[in-house]
């Protein structure tokens, strides 16, 4: 993969269209479960326009995928900002969520309820991490916060849904 990378960089536009390729349908996903099938074609076509852009500025201090997620992250966001959209958890998002855990006695509409009650920083990272299956380092990355904030967040998001979700 480093040779495309560094091919792309160089120019090469069948080694930038293989990147794309390759990372479409993740970044596609990951958009569409936090502003919703609708835009997320917009938000993805953006984060590759950037990645064309700013891949030069690549430096490998992360993977491809988890500085890709990053851009999709910062394109999400404002245009969900600019629509005047709420940038949150999707209803699918929520749903896969709630089915990873079902080997439990989670209810969904519970789960779906204490997940609403966390601030916008807690429900981030536990569906960064629950449902991307995104480590903490790629989280960090992503949010551009210090790792031990990410671990931080979980914990009290954890310690909270626990709480909410005996309650119920």
């Amino acid at each position: 993969m480093e040779g495309r990378i560094d091919l792309a960089k160089r120019g090469d536009r069948a080694a930038l269209e293989e990147l794309v390729r390759e990372h479409y349908a993740r970044v596609y996903r990951f958009c569409a479960r936090r502003i919703g099938d609708d835009w997320a074609a917009d938000a993805t076509q953006e984060t590759f326009v950037t990645m064309q852009k700013t891949l030069k500025n690549f430096k490998r201090a992360s993977t491809l995928d988890t500085w890709l997620l990053g851009i999709a992250h910062n394109h999400c966001r404002n245009l969900a900002r600019k629509k005047g959209k709420e940038f949150q958890a999707t209803e699918t998002w929520l749903s896969q969520l709630a089915d990873r855990q079902s080997h439990s006695v989670i209810d969904r509409e519970a789960l779906k309820a204490a997940m609403a009650q966390l601030s916008d920083e807690h429900r981030e990272v536990v569906l960064l991490h629950e449902v991307e299956e995104l480590r903490y380092a790629d989280i960090a990355e992503i949010l551009g916060v210090p790792e031990g904030t990410v671990k931080s967040r979980l914990h009290h998001a954890f310690l909270n849904l626990r709480r909410w979700l005996n309650e119920s």
